[in-house]
């Protein structure tokens, strides 16, 4: 007897036999970490970045951008990925394999996010349990553990071109373009940019199908905010209940899940930060709408350890399938790490002027080096001079209190008289300061995402006597609205009207799929495994019995169908596709068909 097949097992083989998704360039071998979404996939892939860009730019009314895939390796050097970009990788003596050292624990023991864990401590820790390669079976105890930066690294142009990377995160480029995004907000906090698009980390062992892959695609948006003045409308996700795994929940023995609301989560500081606290219940809402199962769905707090170097606090939307939790969203608080880095890195302005309340009078220092003098006697260095002298006042007044001042520039050390800088302190009006905002992220995975919609999707059960596989998706994601049908194929009458109403939905706006091949039962189940929530059926009844004009629409869950005059077919699945009405209420409405329909 064959052992029973896992849910990952079932969704694989579900998802490459109904064109969901698959390994890329299976011609020539595949390539590990790349997939190809056929045409359920892909429709399923768009209509979730469609209802995401809904929700977190069109209704928050922010903008959206696209930024290009490859940088030049000076946006990385700024924001760190060049330093800290890194997985711990350990090589197999044996076969050679690469192999990501902390999967090795968390697969292997009961340690969960051994990410967070020293290196020193994971060679421990793989002696310790004496970790076996998975492909050959050698001991990998003794090997070291190391460091390696997960950015694929390219040329830009030909002969001596420039280095480049391809981004490992969407987030790079909206913040490269802080300048110029701000002048379209007017310079006013808070506003956010959000961009939809390819990202890229040359992960050192991909797995769990399209969870962990090489190429994939992240939604993300950019929260620029004043921390001194910017609030959330934290009272619009007050009442939203959320299952909450805090780090010191993690760290204890008896540790446990935390059910409140988000209002409840940041009175009592379990969430720290309000920004964070109202995009975790924005998330937790538009989960639920897109089909993630909120009984295997939870926000963790990062563990110190394993915080993305930016990252002053970071919750994870989390999904249980296989009965492990993935990782599908990320809410992180970068703080100004971002705007300041590449403020220092480049020559552009990362800041936003903040207007005072009433102007503010104030001595500053001001330094006005007579370069008559400086020139002749720094020459070349002279400018430095000037700059390093700017800097100084700035930094210590005291400095310029004897007869001379000593500053370095350029790894030199030079003395000025300070008759010459012409410092001085002058009482200024100011009307405002130059501010650098901090960035509140949500970053979502979309192709993790997809993955947890289709397993809390697929459902199994018996309609008139034969099992059914089928896929609950929510109609606001389903690659297909409606299906059409003729209730038989042989019959010219049905299969033209068949096809003129499908072409009417299509006009009408639906994703309309028209099949007349095989049974009507065949038909039926077809649709059920790709998950389309709704098929229309014409038979002679609406043609010419006691019921002209009418077809039938069937629900995928429950089978059920309701026979509904062709006149309010449009609205009537506009309106339960949409929510604004439950099938019961057809039910309840319309004549509901006898039981056996499916056959």
């Amino acid at each position: 007897m064959s052992e029973a097949r896992t849910e990952g097992e079932r969704l694989a083989e579900l998802a490459k036999r109904r064109g969901y998704f698959f390994g890329a360039s299976g011609a020539y071998g595949g390539a590990a970490g790349f997939y190809t979404f056929g045409p359920q996939g892909a429709a399923l892939k768009s209509n979730v970045e469609d209802a995401w860009r809904d929700r977190f730019t069109v209704r928050e009314g922010n903008f959206e951008i696209e930024a290009p895939t490859i940088m030049p390796e000076p946006v990385f050097e700024a924001s760190g990925h060049l330093d800290g970009f890194d997985d711990m990788l350990v090589e197999c003596p044996g076969c050679g394999e690469s192999h990501r050292a902390d999967h090795l624990i968390e697969d292997h023991t009961d340690i969960e996010d051994a990410e967070s864990i020293p290196i020193a401590e994971v060679e421990d820790l793989i002696a310790d349990h004496d970790l076996q390669c998975p492909n050959c079976g050698a001991h990998l105890a003794g090997e070291p553990v190391e460091d390696f930066n997960l950015m694929f690294e390219t040329n830009i142009g030909p002969g001596s071109s420039t280095p480049g990377y391809l981004r490992p995160e969407t987030a790079q480029g909206i913040f490269v373009e802080f300048p110029r995004i701000k002048e379209y907000a007017r310079n006013s906090l808070p506003f956010g940019a959000t961009q939809i698009g390819r990202a890229y980390r040359n992960e050192i062992s991909p797995r769990k199908s399209i969870v962990r892959t090489r190429e994939f695609t992240q939604a993300e948006l950019e929260q620029f905010i004043d921390p001194e003045r910017d609030e959330p409308d934290l009272e619009s996700v007050a009442d939203v209940g959320v299952t909450l795994y805090p780090a010191a929940e993690q760290q204890a023995d008896d540790g446990a899940y935390v059910e409140t609301t988000i209002g409840e989560a940041v009175e009592s500081g379990i969430v720290g930060d309000p920004w964070i606290g109202y995009f975790l219940g924005i998330a937790r809402e538009w989960y639920e709408r897109v089909g993630v199962d909120m009984d295997r769905f939870r926000f963790r707090q990062h563990l110190a350890g394993e915080r993305a170097h930016y990252a002053a606090d970071c919750w994870d939307a989390e999904s249980e399938v296989d009965g492990d939790w993935i990782e599908i969203a990320g809410f992180a608080h970068r703080g100004d790490y971002d705007l300041s880095k590449h403020g220092e890195h480049s020559d552009d302005d990362f800041t936003i002027f903040r207007q005072f309340e009433e102007p503010k009078r104030v001595e500053r220092t001001v330094v006005d080096p007579d370069m008559s003098v400086l020139g002749p006697e720094f020459g070349g260095d002279a400018a430095d001079v000037r700059s390093a002298l700017e800097e100084l006042a700035d930094r210590d007044p005291s400095a310029f209190e004897g007869e001379t001042v000593r500053v370095t520039a350029g790894g030199d050390t030079y003395e000025v008289d300070v008759d010459v800088t012409n410092f001085r302190v002058e009482e200024q009006t100011l009307s405002g300061e130059h501010i650098t905002p901090h960035v509140i992220e949500p970053s979502f995975g979309v192709e993790r995402t997809v993955y947890t919609i289709l397993a809390h999707a697929y459902r199994e059960d018996e309609v008139d006597g034969e099992k059914r596989t089928f896929l609950s998706l929510s109609p606001a994601v389903a690659p297909t609205d409606v299906g059409v049908f003729p209730l038989v194929s042989n019959v010219e009458e049905l299969t033209a009207r068949a096809e003129a109403l499908a072409d009417d939905l299509r006009a009408a706006g639906f994703s309309v799929v028209h099949d007349d091949s095989g049974s009507i039962g065949r038909r039926y189940r077809r649709q059920d495994e790709v998950g389309t929530p709704f098929c229309v059926t014409v038979d002679r009844d609406g043609l010419e019995g006691d019921a002209p004009d009418s077809v039938t629409i069937r629900e995928r869950d429950t089978a059920r169908q309701v026979r509904v005059p062709i006149e309010s077919l449009v609205a009537e699945l506009r309106a339960v596709e949409s929510g604004e009405k439950a099938f019961d209420e057809l039910v309840d409405t319309y004549e509901l068909v006898a039981p056996g329909a499916d056959a």
